[in-house]
């Protein structure tokens, strides 16, 4: 995805606070609907969650180990089983695929980019890894092989539409991952991590900045949705 692919600006809003999952979800179906519709443009949404797990289509019940000390969230996103909760930042990516290339792999691609654009802005050097969705972070003082996951991704496509998105974690509590199989990785070697984890202490306005230039560097121009009473305005933002 570049530049060329690019239409209308793509709008932008951050909801503070910590944002209920159930009003999330409620509120993508209504912006993709609106989308098919005609009635809105593109969207990306960054949130925060209360301390949850989301279980995506390919979720097998081996990878909860424990009993689930947080609400688990069935969705129909792809992708295994997941945490989200404060000091993550989601990022809900609503783009018309119909629009921008019908290629769900390369949109894939385009999104772990993203990220790996929004981590070299910040000083950190993400990865890509073959058979493994998301953005990784080598740690070879651990050893061999060893490295730890930062981000992850997950979408579901209507009528080529996106929703879900991306989750980049930037201070969360990581031993809230403890009590799942994350994405579905056993491997020893493979953990998760996090900017705080790596010793970088940038805020998640800081965050947003990066990710927001790095978006529009790779999808094109945002503008903010200040005065938005489209479908998102709905969903509730709790402190």
């Amino acid at each position: 995805m570049s530049t060329a692919l690019e239409s209308a600006p793509v709008t932008w809003l951050a909801t503070p606070g910590l944002t209920a999952y159930g009003d999330a979800v409620a509120a993508m179906e209504r912006r993709v609907q609106a989308i098919l519709d005609g009635r809105a443009g593109e969207c990306v949404w960054l949130v925060q969650h209360p301390p949850l797990y989301t279980a995506g289509t390919g979720t097998r019940a081996h990878d909860l180990v424990s009993a689930a000390p947080f609400p688990i969230h069935h969705t129909g996103r792809g992708g295994q089983l997941t945490y989200h909760g404060p000091g993550q930042r989601v990022a809900y990516v609503m783009l018309d695929l119909g629009r921008r290339g019908r290629d769900v792999r390369r949109f894939v691609h385009a999104l772990e980019g993203w990220i790996i654009d929004t981590l070299a802005r910040l000083g950190i050097a993400g990865e890509r890894r073959p058979g493994r969705v998301g953005v990784w972070v080598p740690r070879p003082q651990r050893g061999p092989g060893h490295e730890d996951k930062i981000a992850a991704i997950g979408i579901r496509l209507r009528r080529w539409v996106s929703f879900h998105g991306i989750s980049l974690n930037v201070a969360p509590d990581l031993s809230h991952y403890a009590g799942i199989v994350p994405c579905g990785i056993r491997d020893p070697r493979l953990g998760v991590t996090s900017l705080a984890d790596l010793g970088h202490e940038a805020d998640m306005a800081a965050v947003d900045r990066a990710l927001r230039a790095a978006f529009e560097a790779r999808f094109g121009p945002t503008h903010d949705a200040s005065g938005m009473t489209g479908p998102l305005a709905h969903a509730h933002a709790r402190r």
